[in-house]
């Protein structure tokens, strides 16, 4: 039986260093001249995507060799490993392309398929959070919590676009959205970051894949909120990509009870 991963010090730093890496050859594109290609599902990627995971793949194997990994780029290797990395190198690669500084690099680590750490790093911000079993949510070594709203009609939410929805979602989300007081579209993972600060209170999305949101979890439930599928069902590799976080478990009902009619 694999021995159970510890969230210390030793992790937490070698963590760090994933994103460090990530930060640095960020630096080296966001803002100048590099290609764009086009992936099967017309989804944009660069040069600076397939660096920063190809270098995080490298550190991972040498530090964990018995470690799998899943990226978006390269997809898996030892998936069926106690202990599974799962990395999106650019989260938002649409903000990175156009220059603006709203995207972010996942970093998480999978227990038996579920999430125990999480990070989302912001190059172009110099912000960092990070959360994970017993170790509270931080953002650049400050300590967050979510913003304790219980309401629907008093809560801000977000989503990144109307695109990821289809037309039934997007029904459900329009009845969350006409209950709320303020609504705003954009923000990737950053949604999910200003929620465990306490700055938005509900974050709706769909069609995410694994490495779009095992790194959010951790953060978010470390912080104090709640996240899961629309169903209310906790959030792991066999996740259909609906995705609902909320500050409190009474948002969060309220939300999935509006979402699920």
């Amino acid at each position: 039986m694999a021995k159970q991963i510890l969230v210390d010090e030793e992790l937490l730093g070698f963590s760090q260093g994933l994103a460090d890496a990530a930060r640095n050859i960020v630096s080296q594109y966001f803002r100048r001249t590099y290609s764009i290609d086009s992936k099967s599902d017309q989804t944009p990627v660069t040069v600076a995507d397939r660096e920063i995971e190809a270098r995080m793949r490298e550190m991972i194997a040498a530090q964990f060799p018995d470690h799998g990994i899943f990226g978006e780029e390269f997809g898996k290797t030892q998936a069926d490993a106690h202990h599974v990395w799962v990395l999106d190198p650019i989260d938002g690669t649409r903000s990175f392309i156009t220059g603006m500084p709203v995207f972010g690099t996942l970093i998480s680590l999978l227990e038996n398929r579920q999430p125990v750490f999480g990070m989302i790093e912001m190059p172009a911000l110099g912000e960092r959070w990070w959360g994970g079993v017993e170790i509270g949510a931080r953002c650049n070594n400050e300590r967050v919590v979510v913003s304790g709203c219980e309401s629907i009609e008093d809560c801000r939410l977000a989503t990144t676009s109307p695109g990821m929805f289809d037309a039934e979602q997007q029904k459900a989300v329009e009845r969350v959205v006409d209950r709320t007081v303020n609504f705003r579209y954009g923000g990737d993972c950053y949604n999910y970051a200003t929620l465990a600060s306490g700055y938005l209170d509900l974050v709706i999305e769909a069609d995410l894949k694994p490495y779009d949101f095992c790194a959010l979890v951790p953060v978010v439930e470390s912080a104090g909120g709640v996240i899961t599928d629309w169903q209310g069902a906790r959030l792991t590799l066999e996740s259909t990509g609906e995705v609902i976080a909320a500050a409190t478990p009474e948002l969060h009902a309220q939300a999935v009870e509006i979402l699920t009619g």
